[in-house]
């Protein structure tokens, strides 16, 4: 087995609900004291907690990330720090504080204490509806309507600025909306695929604030774990973009999540109640991404698709139930 390029990781949002899952995962791989999880103010999960170092740091204080960075000695930085779209709309200020400004933080910490490995994820945010709604292209124009959108297209060029500028090994995925049964809905417009689960087995009902034939790009955690591992592992000379990789696992509505989520709970019933907003987000995102740029670059290819990824989000989410965690 080829060496691991990455050797000391540090983590930004790792209590969010990516970094709640990659964290364990880098740890499960690299070693637990090997990946320092950082947060800003809320309390972590025990496994992010107690699997390893975690400190509360704000990414907008470079000071702070510095001390830490030195501290460790680390090589490769996780930048998953975020505020997501419906909430950032509603404060675009803070959206753009924590999506740039620290990630400006993050990429200067990284450039002088000599961490050359950075992932930023973007994602399906990153485009607008003036892009191609339909298979999205890896490489499109690219206008989006949200703070959110604009954090991560300026993400985006920021990275790339950086791998020309420094030589940096920047590296991103464009991810889709995610489904996870291990963290709830965090405000994302893509989060009903997450609470529609919990839902269906808390109350056998849900009420959708999107239409019934909303179609979006989603993918089931584990897959987006093992992307962005497998990213970063991959051998640059095997690499022509480096940054903001279309990937994708699966396209459905509401309308047919809710049909496949009736194939476990049978009595389940959907309503619609449409907000505007999270609405109009939606129509300004791709129905579906185009992967096929990830696929040949260094060989993306997902595990789940949707019959997959509800039966073991059911699962899973049946042993919290039975936990009293649910």
């Amino acid at each position: 087995m080829a060496e691991k390029k990455m050797k000391r990781i540090m983590v930004t949002g790792s209590v969010g609900q990516i970094g709640s899952e990659l964290v364990p995962e880098l740890r499960r791989i690299y070693g637990g004291d090997n990946v320092i999880a950082l947060g800003r103010k809320t309390a972590p999960t025990p496994e992010v907690r107690d699997g390893g170092p975690f400190h509360f740091v704000d990414v907008t204080d470079k000071a702070g990330l510095m001390e830490l960075a030195k501290k460790y000695k680390t090589d490769t930085i996780f930048h998953l720090a975020a505020i997501l779209s419906a909430v950032g709309e509603s404060n675009p200020m803070a959206a753009w504080e924590v999506g740039i400004n620290g990630l400006i933080n993050v990429l200067e910490v990284a450039r002088e204490c000599g961490a050359k490995n950075i992932f930023f994820p973007s994602s399906i945010g990153a485009f607008g509806p003036t892009t191609p709604r339909d298979k999205t292209p890896q490489d499109t124009i690219q206008r989006p309507s949200t703070m959110y959108g604009i954090t991560k297209v300026t993400g985006e060029l920021l990275c790339d600025y950086y791998n020309k500028k420094y030589g940096m090994n920047c590296r991103g995925l464009r991810y889709p909306g995610l489904i996870s049964y291990v963290t709830p809905p965090g405000g994302g417009t893509t989060d009903y695929a997450v609470a529609i689960f919990y839902e269906a087995l808390k109350n056998k009902k849900f009420t959708c604030y999107l239409k019934p034939d909303t179609s979006l790009d989603m993918m089931y955690m584990p897959d987006a774990l093992k992307a962005a591992v497998d990213l970063m592992e991959t051998d640059a000379a095997k690499l022509k973009h480096f940054n903001a990789f279309n990937v994708s696992g699966m396209a459905f509505t509401p309308e047919i999540l809710a049909e496949e989520i009736k194939k476990h709970v049978p009595e389940f019933k959907i309503s619609y109640q449409v907000d505007p907003v999270r609405q109009g987000i939606a129509d300004s995102w791709p129905r579906s991404m185009d992967d096929s740029v990830a696929r040949k670059e260094w060989g993306w290819k997902p595990k789940f698709d949707l019959a997959a990824m509800a039966k073991d989000m059911f699962a899973q989410l049946k042993k919290k139930q039975k936990e009293g965690k649910l």
